[in-house]
C-alpha cells in the first residue's frame, strides 16, 4: 500500500458529465436572455439550476478526496437542479403552445445524435445562434436527459467504489495499521 491514503480525484473537467452540463449552462444563458423579458425572475432561476448543476459537479469532486458521501450528495444535488432546469423549459414550451420532441420524432433522434457526439460547449454557442425557441429548448432537454443518465451511473458507480474500498475513515485506519506492521 502506498503512504498516502487520500485518493487522488479533483479531475471533474475531464468527465463528460462536467462537459455537458457547461453546454446546458451556456445554452440556458444565451436562451433565457434571449426569450425571456428583462426582470423576469425565470432567467435568474433558469441560470441559477444550469449553474448548479455543474457547480455541484465540481465541488462534489473537490470534496471527493476525503468525503465519499460529500460527493455521492453534491452530485445527486447537480441532478436535482437540472431536474428543475428540465422543467423550466418543459413549461416554456406548454404555456407557449410549443412542440416537445417525441423520443420517436425525426428531430428527436437527430438532435440525440448530435448531442451524443458533442460535448464542448462552443459547438452548441453557435449552433443555437441559428435556432428557434422550440428547437433550443429541445436541445436542452435532450442534453439535460443525457446528463442525468451519466449523473445516475455516476452515483452508482461512486456507490460501488464506496462499497469496495470503503471511506476516509477506512482508509486512514488501512493507512496507518499498514505503516505500523512496515516498522516492526
Amino acid at each position: 500500500m502506498s503512504e498516502t491514503f487520500l485518493p487522488a480525484k479533483g479531475n471533474y473537467r475531464s468527465l463528460i458529465v462536467f462537459q455537458k452540463t457547461e453546454c446546458i449552462y451556456d445554452i440556458t444563458y444565451y436562451f433565457a436572455h434571449k426569450y425571456f423579458a428583462k426582470g423576469d425572475r425565470t432567467i435568474d432561476q433558469m441560470i441559477q439550476a444550469a449553474r448548479s448543476g455543474r457547480q455541484n459537479i465540481a465541488e462534489g469532486a473537490a470534496a471527493a478526496t476525503t468525503s465519499a458521501e460529500t460527493e455521492i450528495k453534491l452530485i445527486n444535488v447537480a441532478r436535482a437542479s437540472l431536474q428543475e432546469l428540465l422543467l423550466d423549459y418543459e413549461d416554456y414550451l406548454r404555456v407557449r403552445g410549443l412542440v416537445k420532441w417525441e423520443l420517436s420524432d425525426e428531430k428527436s433522434i437527430q438532435c440525440r445524435r448530435v448531442c451524443s457526439a458533442h460535448n464542448d460547449s462552443e459547438f452548441y454557442r453557435n449552433a443555437i445562434l441559428s435556432r428557434s425557441d422550440e428547437t433550443i429548448a429541445n436541445i436542452a432537454i435532450t442534453l439535460i436527459h443525457q446528463t442525468d443518465v451519466f449523473l445516475r451511473k455516476l452515483i452508482i458507480r461512486l456507490q460501488t467504489d464506496f462499497l469496495k474500498n470503503g471511506g476516509i475513515k477506512e482508509l486512514m485506519y488501512k493507512a496507518r495499521t499498514t505503516y505500523r506492521n512496515n516498522k516492526i
